[in-house]
């Protein structure tokens, strides 16, 4: 009998070790197929930029685009090598990507910072959302680009302007996804932090606020494309440097690879921010279970 208990026993354990190191492997499974996957979406992506680059300076060769309105990639790559070289006309490359990136992350900070603070305070304020709601509704209506000749006569043609323009198209998605994240908190979380004795205070920093953060920081990414959007744009109408300006100049002397080039440029600083801000937004939302939705 004992024999026959103990052997039975045995048996589970071998079944337990079974379910384990079957789990284990569907986990590496599962982890294989997500790394297969991501790399078949990275080559992927490089093998259409190839064929996009090849296509387009084959049908410039062919003459069957007009290269002189198109340009072609091996002009755009030669003006960037030229650039970094030699520098442009109005200083050194590195200068001008600078002062585009000086303008544009302080007109983000300043457009996240009232657009977090504002949003947050109308979402726990219901009488502040009525009275400024209308306002905020029009001014969000007006075509916020057209305030940038404005801004070039309030603030001339320094980085000033180009930071008011950067603010005024940052603040409003942050402000919308500020708003809707403090009015979709868990009504029970604040409930119980009121029952536990939590003022108003507390409740906004310590329930509302981190509830809230998810909301602005899908914000965070589409906002920082629109700060450089701004700074480009107060360059492009106004200004002694600048990525914007370095358009404006191609432009004015008919250099399509120089404009081309330009936009480059601007599209990497764009990726380059983007990685950092999907890095950062990792590290504070690990916690999160669809971080590896996107895998699927």
């Amino acid at each position: 009998m004992e024999e026959s208990v103990t052997g039975g026993g045995g048996g589970g354990g071998g079944g337990d070790d079974g379910g384990r190191t079957g789990g284990t492997g569907r986990t590496e499974a599962r982890a294989r197929a997500a790394r297969s996957r991501r790399l078949l979406v990275h080559t992927t992506r490089v093998l259409l930029l190839v064929a996009v680059i090849a296509a387009w300076e084959l049908m410039a060769r062919n003459d069957v685009i007009d290269a002189f309105n198109f340009s072609m990639p091996s002009r755009i790559w030669d003006q960037i090598v030229q650039w970094v070289g030699h520098g442009t006309a109005q200083g050194s490359l590195g200068e001008q990507i600078w002062y585009t990136l000086y303008e544009a992350l302080l007109g983000w900070l300043i457009g996240v910072f009232g657009g977090v603070l504002l949003g947050i305070a109308l979402g726990r304020i219901s009488f502040l959302a009525d009275v400024l709601g209308p306002y905020i509704k029009v001014l969000n209506a007006l075509p916020r680009i057209v305030l940038a000749p404005i801004f070039l006569i309030w603030f001339g043609l320094g980085p000033a302007s180009k930071v008011a323009s950067a603010v005024v198209l940052v603040f409003f998605p942050v402000f919308f996804n500020a708003f809707q994240g403090a009015r979709e908190v868990d009504r029970n979380l604040v409930a119980n932090a009121r029952i536990l004795g939590a003022s108003n205070r507390r409740v906004t920093l310590q329930v509302v606020v981190p509830s809230a953060t998810s909301w602005i920081f899908t914000s965070l990414h589409v906002s920082f494309g629109f700060a450089l959007i701004g700074a480009i744009v107060g360059e492009y109408i106004g200004a002694t440097k600048g990525i914007g300006l370095l358009v404006s100049a191609s432009q004015g002397t008919f250099n399509a690879a120089g404009v081309y080039a330009a936009m480059v440029i601007l599209a990497v600083v764009a990726l380059l921010a983007e990685g950092l801000l999907t890095f950062a937004e990792k590290r504070l939302f690990r916690w999160k279970p669809g971080g590896s939705g996107g895998d699927r």
